[in-house]
């Protein structure tokens, strides 16, 4: 038999606010591969793409965003790991 609960905890709920895509807002066409300080931010420090439920980006900005990484990354101009 288990046993009865006298008291029931109510939990407020608690929403997240919807973030907004930074690229949509200055209506950027074309995320660059050479725009280190943007792409180093979408980026964590081990190297890892942020997602975009982390980040705020739409799906378009958000493939646009791994394309210009994985150039940046080919070319050198990112590291694929952290260097140990």
């Amino acid at each position: 038999m288990r046993p009865a609960r006298d008291v029931k905890k109510k939990r407020k709920r608690t929403y997240m606010q919807k973030k907004i895509c930074r690229f949509c807002m200055d209506n950027v066409k074309y995320i660059d591969y050479k725009d280190l300080k943007t792409l180093r931010s979408l980026t964590t420090e081990r190297g890892k793409i942020i997602p975009s439920r982390v980040s705020g980006n739409c799906a378009k900005h958000q493939r646009a965003v791994t394309a210009a990484i994985k150039v940046a990354r080919n070319i050198a101009l990112l590291p694929f790991t952290l260097e140990s």
